[in-house]
């Protein structure tokens, strides 16, 4: 029987895959390098795929197993304290970017501070989207040639588990600076959100109508890259609930 995957590994996040194909090569690139944390946001083909699985060639087949499937990226991150999202675009989005090589460094830092950490790759055609790009707290761009910047699914995961794997034994821990506090996860920000757009909308701050979707994308994106601390975001939302009381 193969064993769980490790938790103390990053989750390579797939969104909206559209080819099992692609979601097999993934696999493989992954387990070229020891990792078998995947997590399939919305899989176009639905799942399990058994294109993906013929892909997959055998003992990566391991990785599909234990796949978690999700209907959005919400729930996808919902456990992590860190997420990076890769994309070549997304610059509109005031975010830390960092090379490969930089983000994983960082990951395996986070992770040996007992952080989880989730690494967003988007689908085939288009990418990931700015509102998948919210939900997390830094992008990773790889400087590949601008005339000619797409790369398939499987390179970027390849990539981005060499990165990984080439970093694990030289990455030391390191003093977060949180002065013992832990970092807010990903489900607790998105509450803080949800609640923020709440009061937002009561108020009538998303005026006009056509711009809202922006305002709040805006939003969702300023509050992934604060990267505050689970006391801070029960402060936010103290202080929200002390201004309702207050207004009534």
């Amino acid at each position: 029987m193969t064993d769980l995957p490790d938790p103390a590994q990053p989750a390579f996040i797939l969104v909206r895959p559209q080819m099992g194909e692609n979601i097999g090569a993934a696999a493989r690139a992954m387990l070229n390098f020891g990792l078998r944390r995947m997590r399939l946001v919305d899989p176009r083909d639905g799942w399990p795929n058994p294109k993906a699985v013929a892909m997959a060639s055998g003992a990566a087949g391991q990785v599909l197993d234990f796949a978690g499937v999700y209907e959005d990226v919400a729930g996808a991150v919902a456990d992590c304290d860190f997420t990076f999202a890769t994309t070549a675009r997304g610059r509109e989005l005031p975010k830390p970017i960092y090379t490969p090589e930089a983000a994983m460094v960082e990951a395996r830092q986070r992770i040996l501070e007992g952080q989880k950490v989730g690494i967003l790759f988007g689908p085939e055609r288009t990418g990931l989207e700015n509102d998948d790009i919210t939900r997390a707290n830094a992008i990773i761009t790889v400087p590949v040639n601008p005339e000619f910047f797409s790369l398939n699914l499987a390179q970027a995961v390849l990539l981005t588990a060499y990165e990984y794997s080439r970093h694990t034994l030289e990455a030391t821990p390191r003093d977060p600076g949180l002065a013992g506090h832990d970092p807010a996860s990903a489900i607790e920000v998105e509450k803080l959100g949800d609640h923020f757009e709440e009061r937002l909308e009561e108020a009538g701050f998303f005026h006009p109508p056509e711009k809202a979707p922006m305002m709040k994308r805006n939003l969702r994106n300023m509050w992934s890259r604060f990267g505050m601390t689970r006391s801070e975001v029960q402060t936010l939302h103290g202080a929200l609930r002390q201004i309702l009381r207050k207004r009534d």
